[in-house]
């Protein structure tokens, strides 16, 4: 299969990112073996089927891809699930299945992102103001409840030194193409199961970036020691998660949720690297992602 992919192709790749995301232990966020934060799973996954017929509508732009399936996963889950999800997906989804510039995914998203206008901005905006994530705040310039147009790569620009998503946009998905996703392909050589190499990767992610939903919610201290927590215990993931020391994630897991810290934007990225990976899968690329 070559680019552009099928819209039904694309919706079926979100929802499998989503729903592997969730069969993994990934301490301090809901998954199959722990709820937590007043929610379950079964809030995860009604919002993906909500939000997968969105991220994969042909011939939207991104903005409307945001707008929509935040809305759709807010009518289904009556929570804020996946807000940081489909802000790293629209995206990706529009790279694959859009008739964009570009032989491999990484070069069509840059194209994609730099092309991002003041109509995917209010768009985008309106989605975020309505999911109203947590720690969100007020800005000066570029906030999201302002009805201020300016393009959506610059908006995100601006708010790139305290979210890792804006940052994401800004630098063209660096932390997955260059890190997330090479550490995933190692991970699934060696894994015992597919979920070990998911749990590998949280725990990878989450040891390396200090998480910006914590940050936004408890300060950056705090986000800074829960990455210190995390890199204390990646001796459990090296080369590879295995399942003989899932147990003691699973008390980092309880811990990380008896005080209240999900780290949300990790998972947000677990989530869009394992999309990733299912998108690149579709295609002979000639080189890189």
């Amino acid at each position: 299969m070559k680019f552009p992919i099928p819209a039904s192709v694309i919706g079926e790749a979100f929802l499998a990112a989503c729903r592997a995301e969730l069969r993994a232990l990934k301490p301090g966020n809901v998954h199959i073996h722990s709820s937590g934060h007043g929610m379950d799973v079964q809030h995860f996954e009604q919002a993906a089927v909500a939000a997968a017929p969105y991220i994969a509508e042909e011939g939207a732009r991104v903005g409307r891809r945001i707008r929509c399936a935040v809305e759709a996963s807010l009518a289904a889950a009556q929570c804020n699930t996946n807000l940081g999800i489909i802000l790293l997906c629209a995206p990706l989804a529009y790279a694959a299945c859009e008739a964009v510039t570009g032989t491999a995914l990484s070069q069509r998203l840059g194209n994609v992102l730099s092309g991002l206008d003041g109509i995917d901005a209010a768009d985008a905006f309106a989605g975020i103001a309505k999911a109203n994530p947590g720690g969100l705040g007020e800005a000066e310039s570029g906030d999201v409840r302002s009805a201020e147009a300016m393009p959506l790569l610059k908006a995100m620009a601006l708010a790139s030194n305290r979210d890792r998503i804006a940052l994401a946009y800004v630098t063209g998905y660096a932390d997955i193409f260059e890190f997330a996703l090479p550490l995933l392909k190692q991970a699934r050589k060696v894994a015992e199961t597919p979920e070990l190499a998911v749990t590998t990767l949280h725990m990878n992610l989450l040891a390396r970036f200090a998480d910006t939903h914590i940050a936004r919610k408890f300060g950056p201290l705090t986000a800074e020691q829960v990455r210190h927590e995390a890199r204390r215990r990646l001796n459990l993931c090296q080369p590879v998660t295995k399942l003989e020391t899932l147990g003691k994630l699973e008390q980092f897991d309880a811990l990380l949720k008896a005080h209240g810290l999900n780290p949300g934007t990790t998972a947000d990225f677990v989530v869009a690297t394992l999309f990733t990976e299912a998108l690149s899968s579709q295609v002979a690329e000639p080189s890189g992602v």
